[in-house]
Parts: structure tokens; sequence; C-alpha cells
């Protein structure tokens, strides 16, 4: 089951091979974009904040791996407490499956108790393309001058088992916790896991 659920993160990967990356160390692509309830919201507008990104697809298996065991959730609470942003992106395009309106996808994240600072649409992927985000969950970090201070996954142990949550490095929370101690972060490029993301 993991097997197959893994092939489209391979196929995934080749699809972008040929992506302008965003560049760690580099400034961080802007963007704007509606989140659930239909307002903009740009990432400028957070200069001054460290900023994380997380892509997300509640239809994703890896996604919910994190979400029904509230890890994501946690990490959410763990940042707003410490003023960082926090932008869930969906890059599913609205003729897949997998789509949720932007109605459905603030159910979905209220039903989950999640706590990002927006939930944001991208169903053209030009935000995610920006970024070549790949799969999701597929994790980003902005410093607050708007540089891109870490990609990838969220944690080193790339399964779909909620069990294996609490013995992974979570890089998020590592990148975070070295950031806001004006330290540099020791692991600034992982590879990410999960689900395909859903372009046009």
């Amino acid at each position: 089951m993991l097997k197959r659920l893994l092939t489209p993160l391979i196929v995934g990967t080749a699809l972008l091979a040929g992506a302008q990356a965003a560049t760690v160390g580099q400034a961080a692509p802007d963007f704007t974009l509606k989140d659930v309830s239909g307002k903009t919201v740009r990432l400028s507008d957070f200069r001054g904040r460290h900023v994380v990104l997380e892509w997300n697809n509640p239809g994703c298996p890896f996604v919910r791996k994190h979400y029904d065991s509230g890890n994501m959730q946690t990490l959410q609470k763990e940042a707003a407490a410490k003023n960082v942003v926090w932008l869930a992106i969906n890059s599913t395009e609205a003729s897949h499956g997998d789509y949720l309106n932007p109605a459905q996808l603030g159910r979905w994240m209220s039903e989950q108790k999640a706590a990002p600072t927006a939930t944001l649409m991208d169903e053209d992927g030009a935000a995610g393309r920006a970024y070549a985000a790949r799969v999701t969950p597929h994790m980003y970090i902005v410093d607050p001058q708007g540089k891109l201070i870490y990609a990838g996954g969220i944690d080193s142990i790339p399964s779909g088992r909620a069990e294996d949550i609490r013995t992974a490095t979570n890089y998020v929370r590592q990148g975070l916790g070295e950031a806001l101690a004006g330290k540099p972060v020791s692991q600034s490029t992982t590879r990410p896991y999960g689900c395909t993301i859903k372009y046009r």
C-alpha cells in the first residue's frame, strides 16, 4: 500500500524537474491568493515575521497522517504562539477528484481544529509552481526579510504511519526553533514526501 502511495512522488518529481525552483538562501517568491473566505492574502504582507508554508490536500493519506494524529495542528499552534505566520496552501486543480471548493476546504480545516493563519486556494497552481512544490505536505520557511530558509519534508521518516511521528526529526519545528534563536537552519533542504500535487 505504501509503495503504491509513494509512486506518484517519483512521477511528480520528474514532471517538475524542469521548473524554476525557489532557492533556499534567496528571496521567497511573493504570491497573492484568496483564502477560503475570499480575502486576499499576500506573502509580502507578513514581511517582518517568520512564515511557514504548508502545501495541503485533505485527500492525501500523508496529509491525513499529520492531521488525524494532531501533529500538524500542534505545529500550527506552536508557531502561532511564537508570532509565526502559517499559510496552508491547496494547489489541487478544480477538475480533480481531490478538489475541495473554498467552503469545503474551510469546513475540513475547521473540523480538524487546524490553526493556520490562513488557508489559501491556488487552483491555477501558480504559487505551487513558483516554489516547485511537488507533494502534500511540502513545507517551507521564510524569514522576516523574505528569504527562503527551509524547503522540504515535514519530518525525517517518509511513511504513512502515524506512529512514526514521535520518533522522526520534525524539520519544521527544528528549523523554526533555530531561526527564532537567530541561528542558521542546520538542515535547510530535505527530501519532501507525500502525494503528488494535482496541478492543472
